[in-house]
């Protein structure tokens, strides 16, 4: 096994559940900390660098929601949630939160490991917490947008909408995944509809910052959308 590249916190309070994310972490060139509640996990986060938290929502004392809230508002590292399955009121206070992704139990934990070593790869350094593609820059601290180095008066939801394509640049995202990022349902009622209108209000919003934000947000065919930092035609 290679050098470890990144470190990731675990907090979870089943022993056998924190052995198997870490052994699975462990395969993807991190090395772990583990922790068994919330109070525990924001110490380690307090006094330590880590590159990700794999936190599990149902933690006795302080919920797995209020840590992934403190973690995300003052340290910039990306969160990802452990969920049940079911549990679609925790998944969007969880997002709401600041997640950056969720799993839901039971889950493979290579399908665990790969997404958290894609997430951290995706990642801005600890140090800048800054996201930027193209014209747009994302300060991930504050959860604000600047366009051509102005600010852009964005929603929450279209904040997390436009994060979700900055971070993924050259990636066509479908339509789950980016309902899911930006409302915390991938399958809410009108769903499609509600996200063209989204993206069409903020591509407007983008472009009234700065024309140079034209194209940017592209629509791909019966899949979603996708960001580049080049020019694109289609308005769909």
């Amino acid at each position: 096994m290679s050098e470890p590249v990144w470190r990731a916190l675990v907090v979870e309070d089943e022993p056998a559940m924190r052995d198997i994310i870490t052994f699975a972490l462990e395969t993807q060139d991190f090395a772990t900390v583990t922790a068994g509640t919330a109070e525990a996990g924001w110490t380690v986060v307090s006094e330590q660098q880590v590159d990700l938290v794999v936190l599990d929502v149902m933690l006795p004392g302080m919920s797995g929601i209020e840590l992934c809230r403190r973690i995300t508002s003052t340290k910039g590292v990306p969160v990802i949630l452990l969920t049940a399955l079911g549990e679609t009121s925790q998944r969007i206070a969880g997002l709401e939160a600041g997640a950056s992704d969720y799993v839901t139990k039971p889950f493979h934990p290579r399908e665990l490991a790969l997404r958290a070593a894609g997430l951290v790869r995706r990642s801005p350094r600890r140090e800048g917490a800054v996201a930027q593609s193209g014209p747009v820059t994302l300060d991930l601290r504050s959860a604000t947008a600047y366009v051509g180095g102005k600010r852009a008066d964005l929603t929450p939801h279209e904040y997390r909408l436009l994060a979700a394509l900055v971070t993924h640049p050259d990636e066509d995202l479908p339509f789950r995944q980016l309902l899911l990022l930006g409302w915390g349902d991938a399958q809410p009622l009108g769903g499609r509809e509600l996200l063209k209108t989204a993206v069409y209000r903020l591509r407007l919003k983008l472009e009234a910052v700065d024309p140079s934000a034209q194209g940017c947000i592209t629509s791909v065919r019966g899949v979603g959308y996708r960001y580049s930092s080049g020019p694109g035609d289609d308005r769909g």
